[in-house]
Order: structure tokens, then C-alpha cells, then sequence
């Protein structure tokens, strides 16, 4: 019986398109590429709904930088019109990619790094993965420095004078470092209990984040009589050629904010109930939150400049200028629900699956997430925000252009070339299907480093009014004649990997590996097969065994 799971067999595809490995044919074998982490997700325990993935986004849009989105594009010369449809657009265009790649998780119950194994070979997605995790990293460290942040300026409205002025060390005081370790324990207590603690996290965070950000509308409302002048404020820019210009690069900045979850969003999709779920939570929850949170800020950084002369974009030093104790201790329990709910799920658990998939024998999602903790205090964020040209250019900017690339082979791969067919136990076995040289997909890794190139190779500093470069690059670009892609490196890099992978791939079934495989399983496989069918059928009838061929491409 066990037999039946070789050659690609040993699955069931059910009436709505999803599909999960046979339970008759046993386990998947221990071999250095699977875990309880990484195995697909049973249909049974495919359980979110759209609220839950709407939650899900709702939790993760809400936060501080999202907020002061929107402050940076007034600042390069939008006005608040400008900004807000610059923002929805940009979110718009990152939903197409998010849910071509989530298809993938709830069909098949997958996280991304062994989505990513079909494309790249079971060896060759540790790159992608690592990618990704680098990232996640690099945000998780700055978000909670936020979050810490967060607790040192409110609770020093509360606690005085002397908690902000406490001893300093290594450049803040000790309260802030305090502050900063108390949130970092808060989100690994959330993440060591688990997806299905996240999912009930999120849940009640997300109606409770929104209820905050309205409340501090309407708090300033209140003390500002009115908004003030920031909504009669004129572009800039105009709508003519100077607007353009900056319209573009700011537009590919926007997207570039969630391309990194365009990646691992099958990280939350394989637990999908439907693919209606998914498609409908995500597109309810990204474009709508992200812009409806962008106009909030507008709104309410115009009420700020009424009252103090000045706009105020940060929320927290906004909330720091409440005297009312009980807005306060409000204030400050939205401000750590809004940054704990976005970088959990948003910078915990990719990594969490990337380091597992990296080394599964001796690392769980638990073990994981505690390794994204620590590497981002290693990783001394506190730095990286004290210099946001090395963090913007440097490390966003290059790792961010990088990303676009694995989103155009992932996609290509799946929907181009397989027609989102894969063979589930084939991404667990090690010399089959997937395995293409030594483990690498050389095509995949090839499409990576040119379009790489394109998407980051004119990576340029800007001039300042004295002609001081502000970042580490050339001002001219490290490739001069790829400067002006530079500024489009995410489409630029998604376009051009998809496009010379599928050119690769021409003249390649992707299928001819997997016959490959079933070559001398014969018919046994599917004799096996059909009594695994009648025993699997018993709860659901109308699923039928995928065993002698790959299934007809069948999209719910």
C-alpha cells in the first residue's frame, strides 16, 4: 500500500479544487525534507474563513509604519488626494501576485518554502527562503523597537518624569531597553502557542485596532474644532509632468511595502477553507484596510496641525501629547495590539517556515520564531532606524528588488508552466520530480540572477543641495546604464525573472519528470490507488484518486 505514494500518486483532489496527500499510503518518509511544520495541511484542518483572512490583513495593515505611508508622499509633494490614490493603487497592483501565489497554499496545503521547491528543487528553496527570511528579520527588529518605543513614551506620561530620564545606556535609557525586551517577550509568548493562537489573536485584534485609530480621529476632531488647513493644501506637483515623475517610483515603494508577503502568503493561505475564503478575505482586507488606514492618517495629521501648528504623522508622539491618563493607557494598548499584530504575523512566521525548511530535522515553527527573535536584536535595529539611508538603500532596497524576482519565477513556474499542477508528495522526496540537478533548478536560479541585475543593478544614492550622496551607492548607479530601472526594481525584477524562465522552460514538460518517476510503479500504482480511493471515499465520495496520471488542471 505504501507504494502508491511514489510516482506523483497518493493524492486526492476534492470537488472544490483542493488537494491533500492520500492517507492510506502512510507517511511521509523522514528524510532531511519534511516535518510536522512543513507536511500539507489535511482539507480537515483547512479551516479559516474570509473573516479570517480579512482579520488577518485588517491586523497586519494597521500599524505604524503604514501609517506614516502616507506622510512620505506628502512630504515629496503630493497633497492628500494624491497620496491616498497613490497608496490604493500601489495595493491594488500587490493583490495580483498575493493571490496567485496564496492559490497555491490552499490548494495543496503548502507553506512557501515548499512552494518555492517546485520551482527552485527541494535544495535550491532554501534561496528564496532565506531571502525572504533575511527581510523578515530586518523588519521584525524594527518593529519592535517601535513597539518598545511605543511603551516608553506612554508609560512616561503615566509614570513620570524620571522614567524618561533614567540612566543611560549605550545611548538610551535604561527604561527604553526595558521597554523594548518587555514587548520583544510579549510577541514570543503569541508565537510559541502557535498558527491557531495567531488566528484567534487576530481576530479581536483587528475590530479593536480600528476602533483606536477612530477614537484618536475623533479625540482630535474634537480638540482641533474641525481639521485644519493639511486638506486645502495644493500639490506641489500639479497633475503634469513633475507629478508623473515621482508618481512611479513612489508607486513602486507602495507596492514594495507587502511584496515581501506576496511571497509567503501561502505561509497563512494553506489553512484556507475554500479558495473563495482566501481570494475574497485578501481582497476585502488589503486595498480597502491600506487605504482607508492611509486617508485616516491624513485626516488626522491635519486635525494635529490645527492644534500644534505643526502635523504630527507619528501616532505615538501624537498619543504622547494626551493628559488624560485613561486615553493613555488606550492609546497605549492600541498602539502594542497594532505593532504585535503585524509583525507576528507578518515578520514571524515566514521566517519561522523558511529556517524550518532550512534544517527540518532540528528546527520547528516554535524554534524558528525564537530564532527571528534573537537574530533581530542581533541585528541592532536601533541602528538601522538611526540610519535610514544604509537600511532604505542598503538592505530594503536591494533584498526588496530581489524578492520581485522569486515572485516572477513562483508564478511563471505555477500558473505558466504547471497550470497549478504539482505532485504533493513529490516536494518530500528527494531524487524525483523536483530534485533537478543535485536539488537545484538551474533555470529558477538563472531567471533569479538576471532579473536580480535588472531590478538591482542601478541602485543609486540621491544628491543633497551640497552634492553629499545620501547612501551608499553611486550616484550614477553601480550599473549606469540600469539606472533608470532602478526606480521600478520590483516590476522590473518580477517581469523580467517570469519572462526568461518561462522562455527556459520552453520545449519542457513540466510533467515529463513526474512520469519519470511512476516509471515502474506501473499498474500496481493504480490498483493501490483505487482501493485507496474506496477507503478515502468513505467521507468524502465525490473525491477522486490522482494516481496513473497528473490530474486535469482543475481551478475552483
Amino acid at each position: 500500500m505504501a507504494d502508491t505514494a511514489t510516482g506523483g500518486g497518493g493524492q486526492w483532489q476534492h470537488p472544490d479544487g483542493r488537494v491533500e496527500l492520500d492517507p492510506s499510503v502512510g507517511e511521509l518518509p523522514a528524510n532531511g525534507f519534511t516535518s510536522d511544520d512543513l507536511i500539507p495541511v489535511p482539507v480537515a484542518r483547512r479551516t479559516w474563513t474570509t473573516y479570517n483572512f480579512l482579520a488577518l490583513w485588517v491586523g497586519m495593515a494597521h500599524n505604524i509604519p503604514s501609517w506614516t505611508l502616507a506622510s512620505g508622499l506628502v512630504a515629496i509633494g503630493m497633497d492628500w488626494k494624491q497620496a491616498v490614490l497613490t497608496i490604493a493603487l500601489a495595493n491594488l497592483i500587490v493583490l495580483v501576485p498575493m493571490l496567485l501565489t496564496g492559490h497555491a497554499g490552499t490548494k495543496y496545503g503548502i507553506p512557501f518554502p515548499v512552494f518555492a521547491r517546485a520551482s527552485f528543487g527541494l535544495r535550491g528553496a532554501n534561496l528564496p527562503a532565506l531571502l525572504r527570511a533575511a527581510v523578515a528579520c530586518a523588519w521584525f527588529g524594527i518593529q519592535t523597537w517601535i513597539g518598545g518605543e511605543g511603551i516608553f513614551l506612554l508609560a512616561g506620561k503615566l509614570l513620570g518624569e524620571s522614567w524618561r530620564t533614567a540612566g543611560e545606556f549605550a545611548g538610551y535609557p535604561w527604561t527604553q531597553w526595558l521597554s523594548f525586551l518587555l514587548f520583544w517577550l510579549i510577541e514570543m509568548a503569541v508565537i510559541a502557542r502557535g498558527m491557531e493562537a495567531l488566528r484567534r489573536f487576530e481576530n479581536w485584534a483587528a475590530p479593536f485596532v480600528i476602533v483606536g485609530a477612530l477614537a484618536l480621529l475623533v479625540w482630535i476632531t474634537v480638540k482641533a474644532g474641525g481639521f485644519g488647513p493639511l486638506l486645502d493644501q495644493p500639490s506641489a506637483l500639479g497633475w503634469g509632468r513633475d507629478f508623473w515623475k515621482v508618481f512611479f517610483p513612489a508607486l513602486m515603494g507602495m507596492i514594495g511595502f507587502w511584496s515581501t508577503l506576496s511571497l509567503n502568503i501561502p505561509d497563512f493561505t494553506r489553512f484556507g477553507g475554500s479558495q473563495r475564503a482566501q481570494i475574497r478575505g485578501q481582497a476585502l482586507g488589503l486595498p480597502t484596510t491600506m487605504t482607508f488606514f492611509a486617508l485616516l492618517s491624513v485626516l488626522v495629521t491635519s486635525g494635529s496641525q490645527a492644534v500644534y501648528g505643526e502635523p504630527v504623522w507619528d501616532p505615538i508622539q501624537l498619543a504622547a501629547k494626551m493628559e488624560n491618563p485613561a486615553g493613555i493607557l488606550f492609546a497605549l494598548l492600541t498602539v502594542l495590539v497594532a505593532t504585535l499584530s503585524v509583525n507576528i504575523a507578518a515578520n514571524v512566521v515566514s521566517p519561522a517556515y523558511d529556517l524550518a525548511n532550512l534544517l527540518p530535522r532540528f528546527v520547528n515553527f516554535r524554534t524558528g520564531a525564537l530564532i527571528t527573535g534573537v537574530v533581530g536584536i542581533a541585528i541592532f535595529p536601533w541602528r538601522l532606524i538611526s540610519d535610514p539611508h544604509v537600511y532604505i538603500y542598503t538592505w530594503l532596497g536591494v533584498v526588496g528588488g530581489l524578492l520581485g524576482t522569486v515572485a516572477g519565477v513562483l508564478i511563471a513556474d505555477y500558473w505558466l508552466l504547471r497550470r497549478t499542477r504539482l505532485e504533493l508528495a513529490e516536494l518530500y522526496r528527494p531524487g524525483r520530480t523536483y530534485w533537478y540537478a543535485g536539488g537545484w533548478n538551474r533555470r529558477a536560479v538563472a531567471a533569479l540572477l538576471v532579473g536580480g541585475l535588472l531590478a538591482v543593478g542601478g541602485s543609486y544614492s540621491t544628491v543633497d543641495a551640497h552634492g553629499v550622496e545620501q547612501g551608499p551607492f553611486p550616484a550614477d548607479g553601480l550599473v549606469p546604464l540600469l539606472k533608470p530601472l532602478a526606480d521600478y526594481g520590483w516590476a522590473v525584477g518580477l517581469a523580467s525573472s517570469a519572462t526568461l524562465y518561462v522562455l527556459l522552460g520552453l520545449g519542457r514538460r513540466p510533467e515529463a519528470g513526474w512520469r519519470a518517476a511512476a516509471e515502474g510503479a506501473g499498474r500496481a500504482v493504480a490498483v493501490e490507488g483505487r482501493r485507496g480511493g474506496a477507503h478515502r471515499c468513505r467521507r468524502s465520495p465525490r473525491c477522486r484518486p490522482v494516481t496513473g496520471s497528473p490530474p486535469p488542471a482543475r481551478r475552483p
